[in-house]
């Protein structure tokens, strides 16, 4: 998980900055070091983002005082054009002096609920695949636990860290569902594979994330999922057929080979009853097979010539996520309509739908 700077930083002596996040009318200090984003976070604010490391501009803000140093990040999130503009990230934003700060786009998309501490019980546990496994939660409150389709969970299972995961079910149901792919070395996802039993207490903090479904938008859809990023795209298509979005849906799921798909039949099944939606698995280590193969980012490529108008949503591994909002912004779609959960394993930085 990502790391947190508590106040014993402040013992030491450490340069305090604030920050004063017009949406929300509040100051949080920022310690030295730490981004606008993590402070925010740390202080409770339901600031929008979702990749947290400069890729998608979920957290794209507009400076109104003081400076910032900016870290690096893709020029796709941020163009030079909208730095001159006074516009940053504030996942890569370190403040050099006390600043002002306020986030992009309307006040409905960007005020996603406050994330709250949860218990529940495990329910059940099944495989999907060789290296994921399916967790059902119960929350304790006999009140569902309401998010937005496509955000995720902190969830600490039994002694193993905290660890980030998207839901996969619809908001309102009376279970949560979880989908956890088995890193190697993985301190959490090992104790899900080889010691979590039904039964089983946990806690999780949710919902966090600004990857989420945006239902407002009547323009087509895409949805680009690798691996357990299947996860936060089954929540958000599900969502949008069950509140009745009728609009073009498209979805991508890229997986190495056979044994690495699942839920293939759940979204045939959907398809079958939902016309407005395409499910296309996309296998990248297989030649041999009657399913498309290569890259899924590639297959997006083949298939799309112009993504004016679309919502796009992308979840799975960062070189996916790159591959895929390049194309995606080759092809005419405005940085505002390109939404994205990157899955980082804990050897790297450890942030949304991170599995380890």
């Amino acid at each position: 998980m990502q790391n947190r700077t508590g106040g014993s930083h402040r013992a030491r002596g450490m340069h305090i900055k604030t920050v004063d996040i017009r949406q929300v009318r509040t100051r949080v200090p920022v310690l030295e070091g730490q981004t606008i984003l993590e402070a925010a976070l740390q202080n409770g604010i339901s600031f929008p983002h979702g990749c947290r490391s400069g890729r998608c501009g979920s957290c794209k803000s507009r400076l109104v005082d003081g400076e910032v140093e900016m870290l690096s990040h893709s020029r796709f999130a941020l163009t030079d054009e909208e730095k001159a503009g006074g516009l940053i990230l504030a996942c890569r934003a370190v403040p050099k002096t006390d600043i002002a700060v306020a986030w992009l786009g309307s006040d409905d998309e960007a005020a996603a609920a406050q994330a709250r501490t949860w218990q529940g019980t495990v329910v059940s546990i099944d495989d999907l695949t060789h290296d994921i496994r399916r967790v059902r939660i119960r929350p304790d409150r006999t009140d569902a636990l309401v998010f937005f389709a496509g955000q995720y969970a902190d969830i600490r299972f039994g002694p193993s860290p905290a660890r980030s995961y998207s839901m996969a079910n619809r908001s309102g149901d009376p279970e949560l569902e979880f989908h956890v792919r088995r890193v190697p070395g993985g301190a959490a996802s090992g104790y899900v594979h080889t010691i979590l039993r039904p039964g089983d207490r946990i806690v999780l903090e949710a919902p966090r994330g600004s990857s989420y479904l945006r239902e407002s938008h009547c323009g087509p859809i895409l949805c680009i999922a690798g691996g357990s990023g299947l996860a936060p795209i089954k929540s958000i298509v599900e969502t949008a057929l069950a509140h009745g979005m009728r609009q073009a849906i498209h979805v991508y799921f890229g997986a190495r080979a056979e044994r690495d798909l699942y839920l293939v039949e759940h979204f045939e099944t959907l398809v079958r009853r939902h016309a407005n939606l395409v499910f296309t698995p996309v296998l990248s280590e297989v030649r041999a097979t009657a399913r498309r193969t290569g890259a899924v980012t590639q297959a997006v490529a083949d298939d799309f010539s112009d993504l004016t108008g679309f919502k796009v949503y992308v979840a799975g591994p960062p070189r996916m996520v790159d591959a895929a909002m390049e194309i995606a912004f080759g092809r005419g779609l405005n940085a505002r309509d390109l939404h994205a959960d990157v899955f980082f394993t804990p050897q790297g930085q450890p942030l949304s739908g991170a599995a380890g």
